[in-house]
């Protein structure tokens, strides 16, 4: 049983880390890149789209105020959900 200890630590605090990284801006749509499945915001940081995220690109424009809510992996702003702006 205590051999269980360790790995149950180490996954809660990785999960709740991953979980702290977790944010959200608003911002307005400057570029969108469908084949590298990234967009830029006017404050000059991009944002990657993974795979698995629910975001259809082609329903965003230029332009459009948006609220992100993204996580940084390994160095990139991955987008988790994305919406329009109120």
């Amino acid at each position: 049983m205590q051999k269980l200890a360790l790995p149950c630590a180490l996954v809660a605090l990785l999960a709740t880390a991953s979980l702290a990284t977790a944010a959200t801006v608003v911002g307005t749509i400057k570029t969108i890149d469908a084949a590298k499945s990234m967009l830029m915001l006017d404050n000059g940081t991009s944002y990657m789209v993974p795979a698995n995220a629910k975001v259809n690109l082609s329903t965003l424009k230029v332009g459009e105020k948006v609220d992100v809510t993204y996580s940084e992996m390994g160095g990139k702003m991955e987008i988790s959900t994305i919406k329009p702006a109120a």
